[in-house]
């Protein structure tokens, strides 16, 4: 019986990274049983599924995504997921305009629509922006955590990282708003039974407009209606604008324009807008002419501009310039090219950002490339509290230390596209003064929120199904680790009140003798894990969607020095599972390396980690030998990957992705040719081991001698396979010996 692995093409270093891997995986499972599929769910071949009626039939691909949608519903789906794009605008656009250049008749991405037909178009293209891909395959909750050997190697060789924070004191700080954020205007409910609602905007003199309609909710699901005030926004930034020049420290903004599609991009505009607002006031009516839309950041300002005679454009620039003289300086992406933290909206997302501050003691990178104390501001109060108590600790205790940190895990709400915020298509930004309501199928209001022009509302889900199965999941992780697990939620804020209410219900349905399991406000939980993972004690934290993505990257970029290494399990609802391979926050800056220098730094770690359980899922479900002996000796494979230091280096000229891919399949081979538990794979194996290892020195030298100089795929977005190929696998005596299995 054949059992199928489907293995995600998604985007950028973890894309580039699969032409190496991808072959000697299919090359070791051939005749066991185990087949690899690819299911094309990059940004590209997303946009080009959703447009088949502009292509040829030679340019058409299948709309994988949902495919891979409906193979979660099936007890035997095996998906291997690695990082996509969660597409901005910016890079949205730049996806377009590289698909057209390479002959698909794609149309332009309408920012601002005029006519029916343009909106429609918009809302078409809202299915690739953001998190379009999560919501789609995470049908069920999320288990990440270190594996063993990672966590392991990780302190007996802690990464050089960390910077101690100054004992003469830091002015860093989170600064976040007060009141009329989503936090104090949320409202939340349970529902009572199955029911349609629609959500509307009635403004002040009574005129009603469909926001949403026909939108199905199950018995029990939870619904909250929040409201970030735009006004009460622009206030907090212009207030920190000047707190940042009077401290002498940098400005930060911290948001995830990319996963909080339509509500981050707006707040972001907002801080873009008030910073430059002097300038841009002044040539408003020249900004609007030419497109500039600065919820895109200032770099759209700036692109924009190039639109304007020389004279013009020139007038503009030096009138932005100037603002700097009365603003404080901002955080940089680059100060070789003057990139601030403003001029892109995905440049800064604030799961990875966040954990930066605190490992490199507080500071960001300066204009002069030198790191100085910053405020970060994080707007919202639901978890901006919860990066303020780790800078406290870190400010009253010193620096961790990831050779003696705890662990800390996570089991994270997400199944059933729970808790997805700011992202789809419940969030709008308002009109005018009014109100949003949320109506039942008897045209009750079941949620009602005040709100002014411009102003943020956003609806959100959490089905009873997904909850009670993240409690049994927490249940179980604390047992099968003998680990404290700890429910991150506030009583004081309303969503999480009705979720408390559903964990003290389920809770009692499962054997907790011996268990510490507890409910704390996420700053108390925060504290209580610090404390613990400073003595080397491990924790696991529960939470909602959002926290768990910003605790699966803030932790382990501590402790492991990126969350890339982390093993993320979804346990589908169905009875599948879906194996997530770690975060691609830094991917851009990888492929930029690679197409300047040939060299790949990017730690297909998470791959290796991930496909361990996946094979041990095949064989719980099939029972066939193969699989276990496969788990078990990739297992091995990946701790002398680890001791032996075979990690990517971030130098060209050294060891890069390839020659890791390399070496994973040199000491899977060894493992392979050592074990006694299939004689079939041990022959075959033992004659691989022995051409790998009489051949290594060439290969490690055919791998190494390429770099240093620029790399062609053919493309960002949409690389050419056959060009990637070949800059993937340079090594004729490699691919000689995978190809020849």
């Amino acid at each position: 019986m054949s059992f199928k692995i489907s293995w995600t093409k998604i985007d950028e270093a973890p894309a580039l990274a699969s032409y190496c891997l991808l072959p000697i995986l299919k090359s070791y499972t051939k005749g066991t049983g185990i087949e690899f599929e690819t299911k094309d769910i990059s940004l590209a071949g997303r946009i080009l599924a959703n447009f088949p009626e502009n292509l040829t039939d030679a340019q058409k691909i299948p709309d994988y995504l949902n495919e891979l949608g409906e193979l979660t519903q099936d007890s035997n789906a095996n998906i291997i997921k690695l990082p996509n794009i969660s597409a901005s605008i910016p890079q949205l656009k730049a996806a377009i305009k590289e698909l057209q250049s390479k002959g698909y008749k794609i149309p332009d991405y309408p920012e601002e629509p005029k006519t029916e037909e343009e909106k429609k178009l918009k809302e078409r293209f809202a299915k690739v922006l953001g998190s379009a891909v999560n919501p789609v395959l995470r049908e069920g909750n999320s288990d990440r955590r270190a594996a063993a050997s990672v966590k392991k190697f990780a302190q007996k060789h802690p990464h050089k990282m960390m910077k101690p924070w100054p004992e003469s004191g830091s002015k860093c700080r989170v600064a976040h708003m007060k009141q009329k954020d989503f936090y104090g205007s949320e409202k939340s409910m349970t529902l009572g039974k199955d029911d349609v609602v629609k959500i509307e905007f009635v403004d002040a003199k009574g005129n009603t407009a469909a926001l949403k309609e026909n939108l199905k909710l199950l018995n029990g699901e939870v619904i909250d209606a929040a409201v970030m005030n735009v006004k009460e926004l622009r206030k907090f930034f212009a207030e920190q604008i000047e707190e940042a020049k009077k401290d002498g420290v940098l400005l930060s903004l911290h948001l995830k324009a990319t996963m909080m599609k339509i509500s981050d991009p707006i707040m972001f505009g907002h801080a873009v807008s008030v910073y430059y607002k002097d300038a841009l006031e002044k040539h408003a009516d020249t900004l609007k002419q030419i497109g500039a839309n600065v919820n895109n950041g200032l770099m759209d300002v700036l692109e924009k501009l190039k639109k304007l005679p020389d004279e013009k454009r020139k007038e503009v620039e030096n009138d932005m310039n100037k603002v700097y003289e009365s603003r404080p300086e901002l955080a940089m992406i680059d100060s070789r090219i003057n990139k601030t933290n403003l001029h892109v909206p995905n440049d800064v997302i604030v799961d990875a950002s966040m954990p930066n501050i605190v490992r490199d003691g507080g500071k960001m990178w300066n204009k002069k490339d030198e790191l100085q104390d910053s405020i970060a501001m994080i707007p919202d109060r639901c978890y901006a509290t919860i990066y303020q108590t780790i800078i406290e600790d870190a400010k009253a205790r010193g620096q961790f230390d990831p050779a003696t940190m705890g662990a800390v895990s996570n089991v994270g709400l997400m199944a059933k596209k729970a808790e997805e915020y700011g992202s789809h298509d419940k969030t709008f930004e308002v009109k005018d003064d009014g109100v949003v309501l949320v109506v039942n199928s008897e045209g009750k209001t079941l949620l009602e929120r005040k709100v002014e022009k411009g102003d943020i509302f956003r609806m959100c889900q959490t089905k009873d199904e997904a909850i009670k199965d993240w409690v049994k999941l927490a249940v179980n992780r604390a047992k099968a680790s003998t680990t404290p697990a700890i429910f991150w939620l506030d009583e004081n804020r309303a969503h999480d009140r009705e979720i408390i209410s559903k964990v003290k219900k389920y809770l009692p349905e499962h054997d907790t003798t011996g268990l510490e399991i507890k409910i704390l406000k996420p700053v108390d939980a925060m504290k209580y894990t610090l404390d613990r993972t400073r003595k080397g004690l491990n924790t696991i934290s529960v939470t909602g969607n959002v926290l768990r993505d910003y605790l699966t990257d803030l932790f382990p970029i501590l402790e492991l020095g990126t969350s890339a290494r982390m093993l993320s399990i979804v346990p589908l609802l169905k009875g599948g599972g879906l194996f997530e391979t770690g975060a691609g926050g830094s991917a851009p800056k990888h492929v930029d390396q690679l197409l300047k220098e040939n060299h790949l730094r990017w730690d297909s770690l998470g791959e290796y980690c991930a496909l361990v359980p996946s094979f041990e899922m095949v064989y719980e479900k099939t029972k066939n030998p193969k699989a276990k002996v496969l788990a078990e000796t990739l297992d091995k494979a990946v701790l002398k990957y680890l001791e032996n230091g075979k990690m990517p280096s971030r130098k060209a000229g050294e060891i890069d992705n390839r020659g890791s891919s390399f070496y994973l399949a040199l000491y899977w081979s060894e493992a392979l040719a050592s074990q006694n538990d299939d004689a079939e794979l041990k022959s075959r194996f033992v004659k691989i081991y022995r051409e790998l290892s009489a051949n290594e020195k060439q290969i490690v030298n055919d791998l190494i001698s390429v770099q240093g100089k620029p790399a062609d795929i053919g493309g960002y977005y949409l690389p050419d396979d056959k060009k990637a190929f070949t800059v993937m696998r340079p090594s004729a005596t490699f691919n000689k010996i995978i190809d020849g299995m």
